[in-house]
């Protein structure tokens, strides 16, 4: 880069070249490909910061799990029998075995198959086959499953973290709360429930690209082409913008939330199950919708029910957790599967009260869209293994430009990069402690 100092010295390394007063913001693509950096974000990141485990919902019953992936460790996610959700790394204490290999279900006990070793679903060790073999001094009451050094939830989102000098989870969530408390005002009781099916792929590219791309703005028009043709064609108004230099159908904003986390924050244009028609709904939807329109008024407020209904909002908590608040509800996460390749799981989330027809509809947005097989998933699948296949040639074309919107004043465009910058600075921050 002409003017730019890229030799990246390694007395102080860093993985971007950040400078505000020339527009200049750099990301070195090695961070995209390495396999040194990834044992960095394993010990300095995944190890580090709170990572989302599940939804309380998911477990409505005493006796309810879900075995899962979590920051690449194999969990059980559990409601104990005496109701009290918790986390157990899905490992035996003998001699390492998962003691539960099925996904979900509802257990009183958890046995591991290697040798019978059995576990309560409170974590503790109920039975040890054999165990006149021990000594008298053998002691099982610390032989539990072992939990993770911290576990807490915000408003039934649990987040566990290996860290047990972490802050806590409202504390690291700070300004995020806010956009978590406008999916739960979506339901008159403050209850969202996760919806039955969950979808899973993989995605053949570093998992830092989905961060980037879940709140890519800048991409709509030219990779969902075919998604905005088929709303403006199904009687969905997309209009254009009224400034000559945005490409974007909608104005919206990105805003920095601290601690790495960050959101888009749009005007709507695409319907929304929540209050907001769209011709794709059909007429028959129209009393339904109006009536919730009218609950959330009376309920919050005017104001209160636009921001709400009217707005749309792709919310990142660092690291890999991301809220799609617009056409549906979705909680995604993904963790890398190497440099080169991440695991995404993706589920819908709704309001406990909807209706069938209510639920039909975000459904519908759920698979149509975000779907593995919908509008946006596979193009924007197919634009991150692009991607990542022409990251070949990062060590002779080494960094990729971020500066869009830097010499922007005020708020900050959803078709800037700001919020892009925003990742990238906290994340090499961490980083930085790892390497040096």
């Amino acid at each position: 880069m002409p003017g730019v100092d890229t030799s990246n010295s390694e007395k102080a390394r860093s993985f971007v070249i950040d400078d505000k007063e020339k527009g200049i913001f750099l990301l070195d693509r090695e961070a995209l490909v390495s396999e040194e950096v990834l044992r960095a974000e394993v010990s300095n990141i995944f190890s580090k910061c709170w990572i989302y485990v599940g939804h309380g919902s998911e477990l409505k019953k005493n006796g309810d799990f879900q075995t899962r992936k979590v920051a690449g460790r194999p969990v059980i996610f559990v409601r104990d029998a005496k109701g009290e959700v918790r986390c157990f790394f899905n490992t035996c204490r003998h001699r390492g075995a998962m003691v539960c290999t099925e996904r979900q279900g509802n257990l009183r006990r958890f046995n591991c198959v290697y040798h019978g070793w059995i576990y309560n679903n409170d974590g503790k060790l109920a039975r040890v086959p054999g165990d006149e073999a021990y000594m008298d001094s053998f002691d099982t009451t610390g032989l539990g499953l072992k939990s993770p050094a911290r576990f807490e939830q915000y408003r039934d989102f649990w987040f566990m973290c290996l860290d047990a000098d972490v802050e806590s989870l409202a504390d690291y969530l700070g300004k995020a709360t806010d956009y978590i408390d406008l999916v739960i005002d979506q339901s008159p009781s403050g209850k969202m429930e996760v919806l039955h099916g969950t979808q899973e792929y993989d995605v053949q590219a570093n998992w830092k690209l989905m961060v980037e791309n879940s709140v890519d703005d800048y991409h709509l028009p030219t990779t969902h082409s075919t998604w905005l043709n088929f709303m403006a064609n199904s009687g969905v108004v997309v209009e254009p913008p009224k400034d000559k230099d945005l490409v974007l159908p909608t104005r919206g904003f990105a805003f920095d939330l601290g601690n790495g986390h960050f959101t888009t924050d749009n005007v709507n244009f695409r319907g929304r199950p929540v209050a907001a028609w769209i011709p794709l709904y059909g007429e028959n939807a129209k009393p339904e919708m109006t009536a919730i329109r009218e609950e959330l008024v009376t309920r919050l407020g005017a104001d209160r029910a636009r921001r709400v209904a009217d707005t749309n909002r792709n919310l990142v908590i660092f690291p890999n957790l991301v809220i799609n608040d617009g056409s549906s509800v979705t909680i995604r996460t993904f963790y890398p599967d190497g440099p080169a390749k991440m695991h995404v799981t993706a589920w819908a989330l709704g309001p406990v009260e909807e209706s069938e027809e209510a639920r039909a509809r975000r459904l519908d947005a759920f698979l149509t869209f975000y779907g593995p097989g919908g509008f946006a998933t596979p193009d924007d699948v197919e634009a991150l293994e692009l991607v990542q296949q022409g990251l070949a040639n990062w060590s002779d074309d080494r960094w990729s430009e971020m500066s869009r919107g830097m010499g922007r004043e005020g708020e900050q465009l959803n078709s800037d990069e700001h919020h892009l910058r925003t990742f990238w600075r906290h994340w090499n921050k961490m980083i930085a402690g790892a390497q040096s």
